[in-house]
């Protein structure tokens, strides 16, 4: 189409939809300012998430293309496909679960260009297929998110925010780095993702690369020991947003991971490198996560944990050359995506639910837990199952293992906690219909979308998951978390306390510098609160780090 601003494949209907999958979020964004769109934010919300979901259930191989100076690309495969259908269903949970939960318009408002912001981004980078497309709509998804974090606005809230947004910032840099070193190796001068992985191996600044895009990626995933925002940042976060955002836009960190990292020709030490950082992080949340009693945190625990877990797949990959890997490690975000953002949903039903009638709520809470560990049947079986080989069958596959009981014995202290919080002032109280529809839908969605996706993704078929070896590799480690869990009980009914972010509690002067940025920030947030301010200079940042980028590639 001469002249168009659509270019060749881009003018078909998928395409089309694709652009319209991230667009619609950011025009509704724009639509805020006008009182009528204000009055009705929580419809707005709910359907902003739907192009998405239509384009990843019908538009598999869409393209778009953005002529001009930076020619941005997008581009729907079958991993971007089911993360961005798995985010964008979750996305529309929350936003119906929100109403509900704060039980007026206020908070929905204060949250909705946050809330917009951060949902485009969140599905933007599941298909961007260039350098500075990723980049502007990974920055999209981490800076925005701030707003969210926030929305309560008391001093450990704030202090919470100005540490998220001091790891988002730390994040972008080392990501601006690495990806400046990728344009300027990259062949012909292309920026398209699949040409400057194609030219990483051969590039001289190889390593320093690698190693930014392990510590950006990372610190999205909240690695150890760049994981000291998650744990702040998730306790603070108001339940249908940390949900979105625990389940969601963290998958960033891992869809980068496997769209920048050469598994094709591999490599050993930064394979290697990898998975140790993964490892470490999946038994350090666990053992922190143990000494936490808010649930929020626990499940930040886990989070930090379980993208350990994925960390260390995709470590083994690299190392091995193995072009499977990213889809496996897709496959098993794909799960936790649900389970965990379906358990921050649980802990507000359980809370507003009497103890009397609990066991509607708790008991799929339970499965789901539990599935995070591997319980035979769920979802979380089937991604076990997906990335066994990856890790192998040597001290790293018993790693995995050994994950899996950790993982049994956190999942338990996780429900032991929230059955605790149940009502005790009206033991016969219910939660409101809608959380425990949302809640009980995405926990279906946690033990079932596994059995629809394993076979298309992973090509596993699905005698595999109830073979009687899949069954027992199940079953072992959760008999075996759960009388750790039970003798830990007995033998130290009192554990130590550790406090959210761990490290920083024992770094007060980083603490008081938190604080003092934290006050700084809570005023230019005042300001950013009105909608047209929030969305010049917000999304100026954005494209003036993106448009810095592209020059340095460029020259």
């Amino acid at each position: 189409m001469s002249g168009s601003l659509l270019s060749g494949d881009a003018t078909n209907g998928a395409g089309l939809l694709l652009a319209l999958a991230l667009l619609f979020p950011l025009v509704l964004a724009v639509g805020l300012s006008f009182p009528a769109a204000r009055a009705r934010i929580g419809t707005l919300l709910a359907i902003a998430p739907l192009p998405a979901l239509a384009v990843a259930l019908l538009g598999n191989g869409a393209r778009f293309v953005m002529p001009g100076p930076f020619r941005l690309t997008l581009a729907l495969d079958a991993s971007g496909a089911m993360l961005m259908g798995a985010a964008a269903l979750l996305w529309t949970a929350a936003a119906l679960y929100a109403p509900a939960y704060w039980q007026g318009g206020s908070m929905l408002r204060r949250a909705g260009l946050w809330w917009l912001f951060t949902l485009a981004g969140s599905l933007g980078v599941f298909v961007a297929d260039d350098v500075v497309s990723f980049y502007l709509l990974f920055s999209l998804v981490s800076l925005a998110a701030y707003g969210l974090v926030v929305l309560e606005g008391n001093s450990s809230v704030r202090r919470a925010g100005a540490i998220y947004v001091g790891f988002a910032v730390l994040g972008e840099a080392f990501l601006l780095i690495a990806f400046v070193l990728l344009a300027n190796a990259s062949p012909g001068g292309s920026l398209a993702i699949a040409d400057v992985v194609q030219g990483l191996p051969f590039s001289p600044w190889r390593d320093w690369t690698l190693l930014f895009l392990i510590l950006g990626f990372g610190t999205k995933m909240a690695q150890v020991p760049l994981h000291l925002w998650m744990p702040l940042s998730y306790r603070a976060t108001p339940i249908p947003a940390v949900a979105a955002l625990s389940g969601a836009a963290v998958k960033a960190g891992v869809i980068g991971l496997a769209r920048f990292l050469p598994f094709d020709s591999g490599s050993v030490p930064w394979g290697e490198l990898l998975t140790v950082i993964g490892m470490i992080s999946a038994f350090y949340g666990v053992l922190v996560g143990l000494t936490q009693t808010n649930p929020k945190a626990i499940l930040a625990y886990s989070s930090i944990s379980q993208m350990g877990v994925i960390a260390a797949v995709l470590g083994m990959g690299l190392a091995a050359g193995r072009a499977s890997a990213p889809a496996e490690a897709t496959f098993y975000a794909v799960h936790h995506l649900f389970a965990k953002g379906g358990l921050f949903l649980a802990i507000g039903v359980v809370a507003a639910t009497g103890r009397w009638r609990i066991w509607p709520v708790f008991i799929p809470a339970a499965f789901v837990a539990l599935g995070i560990a591997g319980l035979p049947l769920t979802g979380g079986a089937l991604a076990k199952l997906a990335v066994k080989d990856a890790l192998g069958y040597g001290l790293v596959g018993t790693l995995g293992k050994l994950s899996a009981i950790a993982s049994t014995v956190l999942m338990i202290r996780f429900l032991t906690v929230l059955r605790g919080t149940a009502r005790t002032d009206a033991g016969e109280a219910l939660a409101p219909l809608t959380l425990r529809l949302v809640w009980w839908g995405v926990a279906a969605l946690a033990v079932l979308a596994p059995w629809i996706l394993l076979t298309p993704a992973t090509g596993y078929p699905l005698s595999d998951a109830v073979s009687p070896s899949t069954l027992f590799d199940g079953i072992w480690p959760l008999a075996i978390g759960g009388l750790l869990a039970i003798g830990g009980r007995r033998l130290l009914p009192n554990p130590p306390r550790i406090p959210p972010g761990d490290i920083l509690a024992l770094l007060r002067p980083v603490g008081r510098l938190a604080g003092a940025a934290s006050v700084a920030i809570e005023r230019t947030e005042a300001r950013l609160r009105e909608w047209p301010i929030a969305g010049a200079i917000f999304l100026g940042l954005v494209l003036a780090f993106s448009i810095a980028m592209y020059l340095a590639g460029s020259s």
